[in-house]
C-alpha cells in the first residue's frame, strides 16, 4: 500500500492526506462541539462518482486515536479505489478550477452564450463540443488544475 503523507491544510486545523496530489481524508479539531465530547474527527474517502457511499468517518478524543481510526479505515477504503477513480477526480478538479478561472477573468462559458461558442483564458476559442478536451489536454496539468 502506498504511503500517505501528512500536509497540514492552509486554512484550517486539521491534517490532509494525500495520495500522490488527491487528497484522501483529514483528521481535524472539530469546532462548537461540547467540551466532554470527542474533538478529533477523522474522514477517509474523497468524490468520484463510483465512491458514492464508501466514504468513513468517525471521532476520538485524540489525535493518536484519530489517526488509528484513520488507518484502520483507509486500509479498507484503498483496495476499493483504482487509477481511474483518481483520474476522474483529477478530471474534475481541473474542471473546477478552469471554470473558477474563467469566472475570474470574466469570460462566459460556451453554454452561457448564445452561439454555443466562447475564448478560453488562455486564449483558445472552444465551443461546447471541446470544451472538456480543451480542458483536459490545455490545463490539467496546469496551476488551475
Amino acid at each position: 500500500m502506498p504511503e500517505l503523507t501528512r500536509r497540514p491544510h492552509p486554512e484550517r486545523r486539521l491534517l490532509a492526506h494525500p495520495y500522490g496530489d488527491v487528497q484522501v481524508g483529514t483528521i481535524a479539531v472539530q469546532s462548537g462541539l461540547p467540551v466532554k465530547a470527542k474533538q478529533w474527527r477523522w474522514d477517509v474517502g474523497f468524490y468520484p462518482a463510483s465512491h458514492r457511499g464508501h466514504n468513513r468517518s468517525g471521532y476520538a478524543a485524540s489525535f493518536d486515536e484519530a489517526r488509528a481510526g484513520f488507518d484502520v479505515a483507509w486500509k479498507d477504503y484503498f483496495p476499493k479505489c483504482t487509477e481511474a477513480d483518481f483520474n476522474e477526480y483529477r478530471r474534475q478538479r481541473a474542471w473546477t478550477a478552469w471554470k473558477y478561472a474563467m469566472h475570474a477573468a470574466g469570460l462566459p462559458l460556451p453554454t452561457q452564450s448564445t452561439s454555443g461558442r466562447a475564448r478560453c483564458f488562455c486564449g483558445a476559442t472552444i465551443d461546447m463540443a471541446v470544451t472538456d478536451r480543451h480542458v483536459h489536454d490545455a490545463h490539467m496539468d496546469s496551476e488551475y488544475a
